[in-house]
């Protein structure tokens, strides 16, 4: 398939500078950084979406973290919250290792992309509403390229539920009325006149506050991937590598509903250690 559109997509995510308030905190978190990747050289811009573009299914974050995709160039890649989310894509068989450190360490992702509905790290770690919805044309234009293969999609939180169910609509998907709430584990169909319909899921947020707090754990979260990956139809996906009762390392945290993301870069000298 032309993957062109959505590469091009990718670039003019990274260029763009709408929200001055982003653009200002994206920068000066790049500049200043955190004393533990002072020998990092940030991204420092908005951060694209990442996995295949013949993906059948997607899932939506929120905003990119300040010191993890701000820094690293890629979606949930360099934070808490990416740890959680990518052991769990790699335990039920989504992804090719279960960690993502840098956006040259090799992690690949089978059939499935992750992106947000705002690109840029906002401080606080919260959007204001008018930059979301500033930025929402760039995921009506991301679904619109995956629609062709695109099947399921996992919304993590209710801040991207409420965000990305105007993006689907002017997609062109069916979005019932009233609007569905945002509920864990939550199943809707969006129809669309001229294609299969979507499988639409609610995930609480791999955020530490709702990992360190058990509102959402490992199995909660590989339990939604399975029953989204399934309705993606998307093979191969499994139980967990390791034994239930092993101890988990640093990156099986339990998981939270709150905003930190990551992406993955746009070209080949994306941000890295010195």
């Amino acid at each position: 398939m032309d993957t062109s559109g959505l590469s091009e997509l990718d670039q003019r995510i990274a260029g763009c500078r709408a929200c001055p308030r982003l653009v200002d905190w994206r920068e000066e978190v790049a500049r200043t950084k955190r004393a533990a990747f002072a020998d990092w050289t940030y991204w420092g811009r908005p951060v694209p979406g990442f996995g295949p573009p013949d993906a059948r299914l997607l899932i939506i974050g929120l905003a990119p973290a300040a010191h993890g995709g701000n820094r690293t160039g890629r979606m949930f890649t360099g934070d808490r919250s990416g740890d959680v989310l990518y052991q769990a894509l790699y335990d039920v068989g989504l992804a090719s290792q279960p960690t993502a450190v840098s956006a040259d360490d090799g992690l690949e992702l089978h059939g499935v992309r992750i992106t947000s509905p705002v690109h840029c790290a906002p401080p606080a770690n919260k959007p204001t509403p008018t930059e979301r919805d500033t930025c929402r044309s760039w995921l009506v234009q991301e679904l619109g390229l995956l629609r062709p293969t695109l099947r399921a999609v996992v919304v993590l939180g209710a801040f991207g539920w409420q965000a990305a169910l105007p993006a689907f609509a002017e997609a062109g998907w069916a979005v019932p009325r009233p609007r569905p709430a945002f509920t864990h584990g939550g199943h809707v169909t969006l129809d669309v006149p001229d294609g299969p319909g979507l499988h639409l899921f609610g995930c609480f947020h791999v955020s530490q506050r709702n990992t360190f707090t058990g509102r959402l754990t490992p199995e909660m979260l590989r339990d939604v991937l399975r029953t989204a990956a399934a309705a993606a139809g998307l093979p191969g996906t499994q139980g967990p590598r390791r034994k239930e009762g092993e101890r988990p390392g640093p990156t099986g945290i339990r998981c939270s509903d709150g905003p930190v993301s990551g992406n993955r870069t746009v070209r080949p000298r994306h941000a890295r250690r010195r």
